[in-house]
């Protein structure tokens, strides 16, 4: 049997780390790779050499490990990318030709201070916005009251790692210098707003939410956070994160759901949303690679919109899994989302996975014409919130949409989500080889430092045999979509989450109902590549019809 020898030698490598690192020093002491080591490093990859086979790999074999060593003699911090960038766009793929002004709705209008300036904290964007672009209330007013929430609940809820107050009340000062020169940059100006901890801030620390990282100041700003400083917006906090985007338990504790707060938030975006939900801050940026926007934002009752992959640069930002990473808003509204992602969007010149192409989005549009569609056979499975997804369906019917059942390409999903495994390893090697995952809070057999250490034996010919899966994966998902805007998905319980963040499918998360013990459930609406204009279009006009969104935790 004829195989490629590179991976199989990584795979040996890994299998017989007990030999030490002698190997990697040349020293002569180390253990040479035996005939017998060969024998059952391949029962964990499925394969059978002759003794014939095996002899003939064995210097091959010692002459990689020692490769192996002068690589790893070189340093490869978090932010330095592999040579291979995912596509996510199936062949033939074409993106909107035209770019059109970004819209949103018409205000209902004129917006005024509440009678209780508490009733702020569940403002929003588009109100707040204007409450200070008609300068009734100043920036560094509204920045100040979202700091002195975040000091008097941050606590409670365990959300926040640090406050940027001094960087805040600047930013906010010169918004309001701005406004009253008749400067205004639009409706992020003067709004205050968190950060997920993994995105780098210039002068804070950016912790990753993990004991070993808890010091880790980055001498930059990262792409998004100066995105948003040039729309005006006014960091206020790094929020919480589950350690290196996994959960909601950091080095600090566990993230707390404001609905219930002897419960956790979910995550990994765990502070971001239980500060928007408890109305700690107007919006948030959270982050996605298998759910860490969807969960918590299903958990703690926020709208959250995890971005079509390549749609945000991630420069800056902790890196966990090349390949399926993506940045996006968490906030209380839809048309919250549709403002900070214009925002966000576009490349900077050094995501090479960023694309430019047009956001189109228009708050006035109607449903007329948008093809909705809805997995079928999963809604009619008995599931514990199917009764709120089915009165989310109805609804829609309501609003005079047309539903078409659809089903996902029957092709392997979750036996490819080692693809995670392999990139999360590979971004915290050295945590791993320089036993720095001891540190990390949670140590059980499915969190990171296990998680990171199995993956060492991944052969990489099954790496690149699962992304050709992957491949085979988003040709089908562009052939079923393709009489297809928009369409619904329970939230959890199915494929979907998992086939669309391989593909890199957009999609908002939004809540549905209140189960009797008074937490949020939620639905899932999922988008064309870079569809998220229309994607945002129906899940608004859903929402608009809804007052799930208006209703908040008690305080």
């Amino acid at each position: 049997m004829k195989i490629n020898r590179y991976p199989l030698a990584f795979l040996l490598f890994c299998c017989l780390m007990s030999f030490g690192l002698g190997a990697f020093l040349n020293r002569p002491e180390t253990p040479s790779i035996t005939a017998a080591a060969i024998g059952q490093a391949q029962k964990l990859i499925g394969l059978e050499f002759t003794p014939s086979e095996t002899d003939s790999m064995l210097s091959s074999l010692e002459e990689q490990r020692v490769a192996y060593g002068k690589l790893r003699a070189i340093p490869l911090t978090n932010d330095v990318v592999p040579a291979l960038v995912f596509n996510p766009l199936p062949v033939g793929f074409q993106f909107e030709k035209e770019r059109k002004p970004f819209k949103t709705a018409v205000q209902p209008g004129k917006v005024t201070l509440p009678a209780s300036r508490a009733d702020l904290a569940f403002y929003s964007v588009n109100q707040l916005a204007y409450l200070v672009r008609t300068r009734q209330l100043s920036s560094v007013e509204l920045t100040r009251f979202f700091l002195e929430r975040l000091k008097t609940h941050g606590p409670r809820l365990q959300c926040t790692i640090t406050l940027t107050e001094e960087l805040a009340l600047q930013q906010a000062q010169r918004a309001d210098q701005e406004i009253k020169a008749g400067k205004y940059r639009g409706p992020l100006h003067g709004i205050p707003y968190g950060a997920k901890d993994l995105l780098a801030t210039k002068g804070y620390k950016t912790t990753w939410g993990a004991g070993p990282y808890r010091d880790q100041i980055i001498d930059a700003d990262a792409t998004v956070i100066q995105k948003l400083e040039a729309a005006g917006a006014v960091l206020v906090a790094k929020l919480t994160l589950g350690a290196l985007a996994m959960g909601d338990v950091w080095f600090g504790g566990m993230t707390r759901n404001p609905w219930d707060p002897a419960r956790g938030s979910s995550g990994s975006s765990a502070g971001s949303a239980s500060a928007v939900a408890a109305g700690l801050v107007p919006f948030a940026i959270g982050t996605e690679t298998l759910g860490s926007i969807v969960s918590p934002s299903s958990v703690c009752g926020t709208t959250g919109l995890r971005p079509t992959f390549g749609r945000v640069s991630r420069t800056g930002g902790m890196a966990l899994t090349w390949s399926m990473d993506k940045i996006g808003p968490i906030c209380r509204r839809v048309e919250d989302c549709a403002i900070v992602f214009d925002a966000l969007i576009g490349p900077d010149g050094k995501d090479p996975s960023v694309r430019d192409a047009p956001f189109n989005y228009d708050g006035t549009r109607k449903l007329t014409g948008i093809r909705v569609g809805y997995l079928k056979n999963d809604f009619e499975r008995d599931y514990p919130t199917q009764a709120f997804d089915q009165a989310t369906l109805q609804k829609l019917r309501e609003l005079g949409v047309e539903l078409i059942p659809l089903e996902l390409p029957d092709l392997p999903s979750r036996d490819l989500s080692f693809i995670i495994d392999v990139e999360s390893a590979a971004a915290f090697d050295e945590l791993t080889r320089s036993n720095g995952d001891d540190l990390m809070t949670r140590q059980g057999k499915n969190d990171w430092p296990n998680t990171f250490r199995a993956a060492r034996f991944i052969p990489a010919v099954e790496y690149i045999q699962a992304n050709r899966h992957r491949t085979r994966l988003i040709e089908a998902m562009a052939e079923k979509l393709k009489d297809i805007d928009v369409y619904i998905s329970p939230s959890f319980g199915n494929r979907n989450l998992m086939v669309t963040n391989l593909t890199g499918h957009p999609c908002v998360v939004l809540p549905n109902g209140f189960r009797p013990e008074g937490t949020p459930t939620s639905i899932t609406f999922m988008g064309q590549l870079f569809g998220e204009a229309t994607l945002l279009t129906v899940a608004k006009a859903y929402q608009e019809a809804t007052d799930f969104h208006l209703k908040h935790p008690k305080e």
